[in-house]
């Protein structure tokens, strides 16, 4: 398994670039995410890479930062997910768009990319809902409104109420609309879960 790759920029298109690490040119597929972030050709880059291995093929796929890796994989484990969707995917938002998107069942913007029908942004949100607080914690609690200054107290709440038995997604929403009415003044965990219990209890 090849984990990253550091050398020099040798070739640059837009979705694919060639890394020279030592005189060794690796060809790599890349999100146009990727592509924004790279220095200009001759100059050092670094990518966080996944090596797929086929009967036919060896094809190897780079990104900009571990956050992008880690959702391209889960994107490819996506039942009717490949890894040029998945590159679209990533090509069309970023890692917090698409995990907030996830999180808020956002079918409608998720049906907006390029080979993502209403069928597969159904399967996307089943199959991604509970794994993408692992990618992006804030997103995953519904944005900068939860996952801003209150991010562990409001992540800590989530937690304690899912452990009680509640589902993750009733629990993020009722953590998310007290923090929309706690205003500037963001209540604790302890707080939030007492609340949280009794709103959902109701």
């Amino acid at each position: 398994m090849i984990s990253h790759l550091h050398g020099t920029l040798a070739e640059c298109e837009l979705t694919e670039v060639v890394v020279d690490v030592h005189g060794v040119g690796y060809h790599v597929s890349v999100p146009l995410s990727t592509h924004d972030k790279l220095p200009r050709e001759g100059e050092s880059v670094r990518l966080f890479t996944y090596l797929q291995v086929r009967e036919d093929l060896m094809q190897l796929f780079g990104f900009a930062s571990r956050e992008e890796r880690q959702l391209f994989l889960l994107l490819i484990d996506v039942t009717g997910i490949g890894p040029r969707l998945a590159l679209n995917v990533l090509s069309c938002m970023s890692v917090e768009q698409f995990c907030q998107a996830i999180a808020e069942e956002d079918l409608r913007a998720l049906a907006k990319i390029s080979g993502i029908g209403k069928r597969s942004a159904e399967r996307l949100v089943v199959e991604l809902r509970e794994k993408i607080k692992h990618v992006s914690p804030a997103a995953a609690l519904g944005g900068p409104a939860a996952g801003a200054a209150l991010s562990n107290e409001a992540q800590d709440a989530v937690s304690a109420l899912e452990t009680l038995g509640f589902k993750t997604d009733a629990a993020r929403k009722a953590v998310q609309a007290l923090l929309a009415e706690a205003g500037e003044k963001p209540p604790t965990a302890e707080n939030l879960i007492r609340k949280a219990l009794a709103r959902l209890n109701s």
